[in-house]
């Protein structure tokens, strides 16, 4: 719902590109950089508790987000609130895969749950318009009504787990901490590349790299690691998580810049940016029908690699983007993207988890969606970065053209990317080449 309202957050707070993004940057930094941590928990303290607690932290902070009158208020609210989903969405995603075996039932659960999240998607883009057209602020107001419902149905309806047994030295502080702040600098550097001096870029990347290279050291000789390192040796679960990393870069950074050519450079309203957007959810439809079939016949590795195909050429048709386009140019993007997202969203989320033991897969949800988050965190960074850089930040027409034609080669560059890691996938496994099950 928050991406319709971004101009009309800008326009009453007065904030510039560089904040605004800020705005999407905070959730995604807290729920990419709390997620491993989030993930563990559910491990170690039950996968129900660790779904309903954050669930009533996101819901408080939400709510206080609506109230915030300065630019800081309002990023911090959105950095809490996305902390606490990162908490939320490992465990609900290990509900699932703790709750079928491993095979077909899991593989059409997962890409059910894909498709539910594609139909929220759909959903928020209509409800952001229509809230904004009121007041930006409901865009906040109404998640904590939407929360407070899921809260009831979820005390109601989530099985409880079973008290899982206690892993000496707990959870590894130490580990969630080094990760979040290497996180948080090297997107803080992405983002500043472009407007700050070299010296003072490079001394935010090393101290990143420094916090990347600490966190691995800590996981090493931690006695519960926040990461068993050997997990990462799996190349099915690599790939996933790279692959996944660069969609999402590539995905929040086109729908960034597409918001803001809509509703800044065309004058389009919040409602008719919702619906140009919309042809978006279609793999709401698409995920939970269309895919298990071709994944049954072609294996994940194929459907995945066309998923990220169709979204390079989705990309690629947008490139051309003019001051004048009519939607019917515009929509062949927008639709190419929603089957990119339904062929290739499921589908990773089954290569990342399948192969790992019951008690690490909230691990293993906790991994693939910090990749997503930090992806989405980078995409938004470099965007604004580059369409900074280009003349975006300038108010004229031309200049503000300029800077959205040069940011959106960075969702194409991502796409094409993360096809080629994906590639590498063809060779592996039956699971990952073949059919499904």
């Amino acid at each position: 719902m928050l991406n319709v309202a971004l101009p009309s957050i800008r326009a009453d707070l007065g904030l510039p590109t560089g904040q605004l993004q800020w705005v999407m940057s905070a959730y995604v930094l807290g729920y990419g950089g709390f997620m491993l941590l989030g993930g563990r928990a559910a491990d170690l303290f039950g996968r129900r508790r660790m779904f309903l607690l954050p669930l009533t932290v996101f819901l408080l902070f939400s709510g206080l987000g609506g109230f915030a009158t300065e630019g800081w208020m309002l990023v911090l609210a959105r950095f809490v609130t996305g902390a606490s989903a990162a908490f939320m969405t490992p465990a609900g995603l290990s509900i699932i895969t703790t709750g079928f075996p491993e095979g077909p039932r899991r593989d059409k659960a997962l890409l059910v749950y894909s498709g539910t999240a594609a139909g929220g998607f759909s959903i928020g883009l209509v409800a952001g318009g229509l809230l904004t057209a009121v007041h930006w602020r409901w865009v906040f107001f109404a998640p904590v009504a939407l929360s407070a419902l899921i809260l009831i149905a979820a005390v109601a309806v989530v099985p409880k787990s079973p008290r899982p047994e206690r892993t000496r030295g707990g959870l590894d502080l130490a580990g969630a901490l080094s990760v979040t702040g290497a996180i948080l600098l090297l997107v803080l550097t992405v983002e500043r590349a472009a407007h700050e001096e070299l010296p003072r870029t490079l001394a935010t990347l090393a101290a990143g790299l420094c916090l990347l290279a600490a966190f691995v050291l800590i996981e090493r000789r931690a006695k519960a690691p926040l990461v068993r390192l050997a997990v990462l040796r799996r190349p099915s679960l690599l790939r996933a998580n790279i692959a996944g990393l660069l969609f999402s870069a590539g995905f929040f950074g086109f729908q960034f810049i597409a918001v803001l050519y809509l509703q800044e450079l065309r004058g389009w309203s919040t409602l008719q940016t919702s619906f140009a957007l919309l042809a978006i959810g279609a793999d709401a439809v698409l995920s939970p029908t269309v895919t298990p079939r071709l994944v049954a016949r072609f294996g994940n590795a194929r459907v995945i690699l066309g998923g990220l195909v169709l979204a390079a050429l989705a990309y690629a048709l947008f490139l051309p983007v003019g001051a004048d386009w009519s939607y019917p140019a515009m929509f062949p993007t927008m639709i190419l993207l929603g089957l990119a997202f339904a062929l290739a969203y499921g589908p990773l989320t089954i290569v990342a988890t399948e192969g790992i033991d019951e008690g690490e897969q909230g691990l293993a949800g906790g991994l693939l969606y910090t990749s997503f988050q930090f992806g989405a965190a980078l995409g938004l960074s470099a965007v604004t970065a580059v369409s900074t850089a280009a003349g975006g930040d300038g108010r004229s027409p031309g200049a503000l053209l300029d800077g959205y034609h040069a940011a959106l080669l960075v969702p194409l560059g991502a796409a094409l990317v993360a096809a080629v890691v994906s590639a590498f996938g063809l060779r592996g496994g039956p699971r990952e080449t073949g059919a499904a099950g």
